[in-house]
């Protein structure tokens, strides 16, 4: 196990400076962030996406079911001097924040979902009309995509690929190495309820949002700060080979929006489209 992944305020900090240096520039180019911006997060962990929203003035709000986690961004935002709300609650029992949020992030979540469609078909009703979904997760044949970095073995936390051996032999060889029932449970349901982009994307389209871009990474912007890896998009023609896209792509980054309604498009199409 690294360890960021033992001393939270270091993974706090770390997750606020790729979250200002990459996040938000990112999501820049398809809505305004500014002072008094409505932004949630689901599955926000410790709140350390959300430091730098705060810091510019954003309205941040964040969720998550782990308790312990919000016990810490609760302190984490105390100390920084920054403002923010967290619930330690599923974000679909909190009725009153519908139609609240100009953006909603959803950052290395999706991995972790059982019942992905039913989260993505509810993610709109948080949204308000013209806001976004900036939506990221490693995609599941990367080589770190089963997020074995959490194993207490040094050996396990840096072997590539072991996730994607069957289901028995994977789960003998964290015994083997004397990892603990918690991480093992953890590894496995993650290995149950993996993403790849093909899957994220056909989901997608049984929902009313849309991609309105998409951006995979050869190396992940968050390695910068964790490794000192410079950022590198994955190479455009990789990028729309089916497979192979997800073996190179260490992020995935998607702009999601509210999908228009038919008569919405012709009606704007009768207005612009024949000038």
């Amino acid at each position: 196990m690294q360890g960021r992944h033992k001393n939270r305020a270091v993974y706090f900090k770390e997750l606020s400076i790729t979250s200002k240096d990459y996040f938000i520039p990112y999501i820049q180019h398809w809505h305004s962030v500014e002072a008094e911006t409505d932004v949630l997060e689901i599955g926000c962990g410790e709140g350390g996406n959300l430091l730098p929203f705060s810091e510019m003035g954003c309205r941040v709000v964040g969720v998550d079911i782990a308790a312990c986690r919000i016990k810490d961004a609760r302190t984490f935002f105390a100390d920084a001097h920054a403002k923010g709300t967290f619930y330690a609650q599923d974000i679909f029992q909190l009725k009153e924040l519908e139609q609240s949020f100009d953006i909603i992030i959803c950052h290395d979540v999706l991995e972790h979902i059982d019942n992905k469609k039913l989260f993505l078909s509810n993610l709109n009703k948080y949204l308000k009309p013209q806001g976004i979904v900036f939506m990221s997760f490693p995609a599941w044949q990367m080589p770190f995509g089963g997020h074995q970095q959490i194993c207490q073995s040094p050996i396990l936390s840096r072997l590539p690929f072991i996730h994607l051996l069957p289901t028995t032999v994977y789960r003998g060889l964290l015994k083997a190495f004397g990892e603990n029932g918690d991480c093992i449970k953890e590894l496995l349901s993650i290995k149950k309820t993996r993403v790849s982009i093909e899957s994220f994307e056909s989901m997608l389209k049984t929902t009313v949002l849309r991609i309105t871009n998409r951006q995979l990474w050869l190396i992940n912007p968050h390695y910068q700060v964790k490794f000192g890896l410079s950022p590198r998009k994955l190479n455009k023609v990789i990028a729309y080979i089916p497979i192979l896209r997800n073996v190179f792509s260490t992020s995935c980054f998607y702009i999601l929006k509210k999908k228009e309604h038919k008569l919405c498009s012709i009606f704007s199409y009768g207005i612009h489209g024949f000038r």
